[in-house]
């Protein structure tokens, strides 16, 4: 009897094992799965769909991905890596931990063609330095006007070696002015009263009066006029442009559920993951929304030139940048 009854359960462990769902296992920054942005909303939808649990992995930002991606190697335990962008992608191809998606894209809405055949976009934006109009009534409308405007004019970044949006703001400077990069960062170190580590970061000392201005996004004021029904923010269109971003996600090469993979970059740009972009993520969709844009993007600044350097020449220049970076901030 005691026997049966060991075999017995021995029977049933292994029943119940077999009836686990699988885990996709996602890499992620910290803001797209906190409760406020989409990751809840995506788990839910997704998990609807595929029998499965989807488990994510996040930390700071961005850039903060890459790192880990090359610190862990072939050892990672991502399945999906979502949250680079464009400034970082040829890098994170040189990895060899991507596989290609063999999605057809055709029908994406974004800014520009896209036809990268590993890394899937999932939004996009516009960097900006938004402000608080109680405390800068009339705003910078070009980088010059920000380098030579009032002492008070004082701003919060993030850092170029953590942040994508960092990384977005080192881009721009060089992409505007180019050699004379340096320059410009000891012209604007000044003014910046911290640099953190991440966005959110950033955002909530912009958000608790620590300084006027703070790098983000011309949506960001979308958030605020939706979410707080007040227009106290809003975002500077500089006359040089200002840089765009395209956030991107990819499955890996290392993955144990490639197909399961493969489904969710599917799911990502499909109508239940890009109807929540807007109004968790805070920036555009590359798929028009069921619904349509919230009526408060209609007000948002669409900036003129959209500034980007090709994936190929941000891998090329990201280091040296970033050292003169840091030289010209004293770090």
């Amino acid at each position: 009897m005691r026997i049966l009854i060991a075999a017995l359960g021995i029977l049933l462990a292994g029943a119940a094992q077999a009836a686990d769902p699988p885990v996709l296992t996602v890499y992620t920054y910290n803001s797209f799965t906190s409760e406020w942005g989409p990751g809840p909303a995506v788990q839910k939808a997704f998990e609807t769909e595929c029998g499965c649990k989807l488990s994510y992995v996040a930390v700071e930002d961005g850039a903060a991905l890459l790192s880990r991606l090359l610190l862990e190697g072939k050892n990672t335990k991502a399945d999906i890596v979502l949250g680079l962008d464009t400034n970082l992608t040829a890098e994170a191809a040189a990895t060899g931990l991507f596989e290609k998606h063999g999605l057809d894209l055709s029908g994406l809405k974004l800014p520009m063609a896209w036809d990268d055949p590993v890394f899937v976009p999932f939004d996009y934006g516009y960097f900006a330095f938004v402000y608080d109009k109680q405390k800068v009534p009339s705003p910078p409308t070009s980088f010059e006007e920000l380098l030579n405007g009032p002492a008070d004019w004082k701003l919060l970044i993030e850092d170029p070696r953590s942040s994508t949006p960092g990384l977005g703001l080192l881009m721009w400077v060089r992409k505007v002015y180019g050699d004379r990069a340096p320059e410009i960062w000891q012209k604007l170190k000044p003014r910046i009263v911290t640099v953190s580590k991440g966005w959110s970061e950033a955002y909530g000392l912009f958000l608790n009066g620590e300084a006027p201005m703070v790098l983000s996004y011309t949506t960001s004021p979308a958030y605020h006029l939706i979410a707080e029904n007040t227009d106290r923010y809003g975002a500077a269109d500089f006359a040089e442009g200002n840089y765009m971003q395209v956030e991107v996600a990819a499955r890996t090469s290392t993955t144990a559920n490639p197909e399961l993979a493969e489904k969710f970059l599917a799911f990502m740009v499909g109508s239940k993951f890009q109807d929540v972009i807007p109004t968790t993520n805070w920036m555009y969709p590359v798929i028009e929304p069921s619904g349509g844009l919230p009526a408060a993007f209609a007000a948002l600044p669409v900036p003129q030139p959209a500034l980007l350097y090709t994936a190929e020449e941000a891998a090329a220049g990201r280091k040296a940048w970033i050292d003169e970076w840091l030289a010209a901030m004293g770090n």
